[in-house]
């Protein structure tokens, strides 16, 4: 989904400001927030993938205005709700109205047999010019730029579908070597360069 969280190569958000000697929580409820999403993949059943959906999908102004471990939490409530774990109103009042249902086991989804990479180290590629509706990992500002193969990953799970119940799907994964002036123009430096990993399935011949 092509939402606020995508900031890649976005400008006008201001300065990086690196704090010194930074805490790894900075108050007590980051650190119980955080306990509380690790433990939530077990008890709760969700996966990485559609743990990160849910947090693409917060109201992008609330987005921008809350903290990083504010998402966090926002994420987490939704999960929980949404998997019958717990009730607004519960969480409302700060009681539980009674057992929460156990979960059902969710039956396993059909999974592709992995495929034989299409590109070899080396090949040019272009991303894709894609729109999904629902997760990707595919950023914004690289969509339609070439690059080159510097990496083969192997089959991994496939995030897009993971993310919606589908399975892993696992597919061929690469590391793409993209130039600066490929994203960005002749102003970036002629020396720089970024690398990203992408599923198969962002790729095309360049």
């Amino acid at each position: 989904m092509n939402g606020v969280h995508d900031m890649g190569g976005m400008q006008g958000f201001g300065p990086v400001v690196a704090e010194t000697d930074e805490p790894v929580f900075h108050a007590a409820w980051e650190g119980r927030v955080h306990a509380l999403n690790l433990a939530g993949f077990g008890f709760g059943g969700w996966t990485v993938d559609a743990w990160r959906h849910q947090l693409e999908r917060t109201p992008p102004a609330d987005y921008l205005r809350i903290s990083y471990y504010e998402r966090w939490l926002g994420g987490l409530t939704e999960l929980l709700v949404g998997a019958g774990i717990v009730t607004r109103a519960e969480l409302a009042s700060g009681h539980s109205a009674g057992p929460a249902p156990k979960a059902a086991p969710r039956p396993p989804a059909h999974q592709a047999s992995p495929a034989s990479p299409r590109f070899a180290l080396g090949d040019p590629v272009r991303a894709r010019k894609l729109n999904p509706e629902g997760h990707t990992r595919l950023p914004r500002y690289v969509r339609g730029c070439a690059g080159r193969v510097t990496a083969l990953h192997g089959n991994q799970t496939f995030p897009d579908a993971n993310a919606h119940g589908l399975g892993r799907q696992p597919q061929p994964l690469y590391q793409v070597r993209f130039e600066a002036r490929e994203l960005w123009g002749e102003a970036a430096d002629p020396n720089s360069a970024v690398h990203l990993d992408l599923w198969e399935s962002y790729l095309e011949p360049a």
